[in-house]
């Protein structure tokens, strides 16, 4: 099955945001403003153990808050991770703290309900078999907090691992937000959601169905499907490319600063999984989810 809808609407948004509630600079209210003013419509609270509880507040945002939590720590292996647990309330898992530890703290968040997106893997030094242990629903193919803090911002290799296990695996580009002096990087790396309106259940059921795209810069404008053709406007990039499982492939474009709008590139039924990726002439790329969903029952 096609996985893309694109009947609603197109909401910026960032899946990993950190405030003053844990190890970030700005309070929720500042995070609000300086999102907004670039065109962001959504933002997850992904504070370090903290699960946010946006119901609560009074402050009429200039953008919708939705709820989160970051959790890092160790599993039974010795393993470290961070993990962006993405629509879990306070009141849906009241019971988190750092005291409980890694494993219990993922395994209660994912029984209520949460989104799990292994965040960053190259910088946290997971391999591909650690990013595939606990089943995670999506993870970061590009951080751009970790692109200024020593160049590993990269999922991809992760991403391709996760996806020959689970061929249905997410991607999320993200900020990781922290502006502190050590850690100022923002509005690098978001989320294009096309759902039926901006609030908390359509933006949360848009991205559990992969309905939206990574991205650093560029644009997907629409995405179409064809048996072995898969049809795409963009912003003007500079190479579209079809990706899938190890070698396989297919792109269009060229070195000479030839711009590409639309572009119909090839694919084959054969591979476990396909996903586009586009990069403009500043080297800024976007990624959609795997095209087609799979059974894996």
């Amino acid at each position: 099955m096609m996985r893309y809808d694109l009947t609603g609407t197109w909401y910026k948004g960032n899946t990993h945001v950190h405030s003053v509630a844990s190890d970030g600079g700005k309070t929720a209210e500042e995070l609000a403003r300086m999102y907004a003013s670039e065109g962001y419509d959504f933002l997850f609270r992904t504070d370090h153990w903290v699960v946010s509880d946006v119901a609560s507040e009074t402050t009429d945002y200039p953008l919708l808050w939705l709820d989160g939590v970051e959790l890092d720590g160790s599993d039974y292996a010795g393993s470290f991770y961070h993990v962006a647990c993405l629509g879990v309330a306070a009141s849906q898992a009241p019971e988190i703290s750092r005291e409980m530890g890694f494993v219990p703290a993922l395994e209660a968040v994912r029984a209520a309900g949460a989104l799990l997106v292994l965040a960053h893997p190259h910088w946290s030094g997971n391999s591909i078999a650690e990013a595939c242990r606990w089943a995670f629903d999506g993870v970061e193919v590009y951080n751009h907090v970790c692109h200024w803090l020593n160049g590993k911002s990269s999922g991809s290799v992760h991403w391709n691992g996760m996806l020959e296990n689970h061929p249905n695996t997410l991607a999320f580009s993200t900020d990781d937000t922290h502006l502190r002096p050590e850690h100022p990087g923002w509005n690098g790396g978001w989320v294009m959601v096309n759902a039926s309106a901006c609030t908390r259940e359509a933006v949360l059921d848009a991205l559990r169905r992969g309905n939206y795209y990574s991205t650093q810069g560029p644009e997907f404008h629409h995405i179409a499907v064809h048996g072995d053709r898969v049809e795409v406007c963009t912003s003007p990039v500079r190479f579209v490319r079809a990706v899938g499982p190890a070698y396989r492939g297919s792109r269009l474009g060229s070195f000479d600063g030839q711009l590409i709008e639309s572009a119909e590139v090839s694919i084959s039924t054969d591979w476990a999984y396909t996903y586009l990726e586009i990069e403009d002439a500043m080297g800024r790329r976007a990624w959609t989810n795997p095209l087609f969903v799979a059974d894996e029952r």
